[in-house]
């Protein structure tokens, strides 16, 4: 009954009361006895969410908005209806962070000969290594835009692979790949799916892909989808850190990402063309 009483306060700027009261299939009197109660018992109780609601709202770096928020409370262990959660956050007057507007980064290649999709949206493997698939991304830093390029098997759902640059050549999707054949066994005939970039269209890439036994898999121009589970680690990635108000100097270690999903951490950033370090866990789960 609680949490109906706590939908209700909550809405009680935007809808009648008597018509809350009617759906909700409560009574008049049970509500303002509920709203009644001592300090000691709503307002303390109100008092407190709010504190831990300003806690996890700076412990994440001003990405949460009220859902994720409710949802962590739970994973906590404290009781609370999302409604009442959202009414605390909008007392507060916290704002999470926004994603950037979207930039172009997919350039086609007019020239391209025509490749097929091996994947066809299948984003599933038997075995490690076996599928690929890539993208690059950008990251808003202190000193300018960086630009990622990731490699994420398929099987493991992991970030194999990847690199950071100040610039978006083919050397940079060039390094990625070569971490993942570092860090996996990759079998005969593997696939590495990705747009229709021309980076990854090249054909100083495509003779990279083949001296490491590698079929190169490309989706169709302007198709997101096909590409779809690059695409989700890189929408996953960017609320955590590129938007974050306080981001960091490209020459300082970077903070541990942190998300419903996401735990990752993409090493210690730098302003040498490209970085490599420990292998990252996508946040897709396909």
């Amino acid at each position: 009954m609680t949490e109906k009483f706590e939908f209700i306060d909550g809405e009680k700027d935007q809808y009648p009361l008597v018509c809350m009261f009617n759906w909700m299939d409560v009574s008049k009197s049970g509500y303002y006895e509920w709203y009644g109660r001592p300090d000691s018992v709503t307002a303390r109780r109100r008092a407190g969410l709010k504190e831990l609601i300003q806690h996890i709202f700076d412990e994440f770096d001003e990405t949460y908005g009220y859902r994720r928020i409710h949802a962590e409370l739970n994973r906590r262990g404290v009781p609370c209806g999302p409604e009442l959660i959202r009414a605390l956050v909008r007392e507060l007057g916290l704002v999470a962070c926004q994603p950037r507007p979207w930039r172009l980064t997919t350039i086609p290649d007019a020239d391209l000969a025509t490749t097929p999709d091996l994947v066809k949206r299948n984003f599933t493997a038997e075995d490690t290594g076996a599928k690929l698939v890539g993208d690059i991304t950008y990251i808003k830093t202190w000193n300018g835009w960086l630009y990622l390029a990731t490699v994420i098997d398929c099987y493991t759902k992991m970030v194999v692979g990847y690199a950071m640059a100040t610039h978006m050549e083919t050397s940079l999707i060039r390094a990625a790949i070569d971490m993942a054949a570092r860090n996996i066994a990759l079998p005969k005939d593997a696939i590495f799916h990705s747009d229709r970039g021309s980076q990854y269209t090249s054909g100083e890439f495509r003779k990279h892909l083949k001296r490491l036994g590698i079929r190169p898999s490309l989706g169709r121009t302007g198709t997101c989808y096909d590409n779809a589970m690059a695409e989700s680690f890189n929408a996953a990635l960017k609320p955590n850190s590129s938007t974050a108000p306080h981001s960091r100097p490209m020459n300082t270690p970077a903070k541990p990402l942190r998300g419903t999903s996401n735990s990752s951490i993409i090493g210690n950033v730098s302003t040498q063309d490209s970085v490599t370090g420990s292998r990252l866990r996508s946040t897709t789960n396909t």
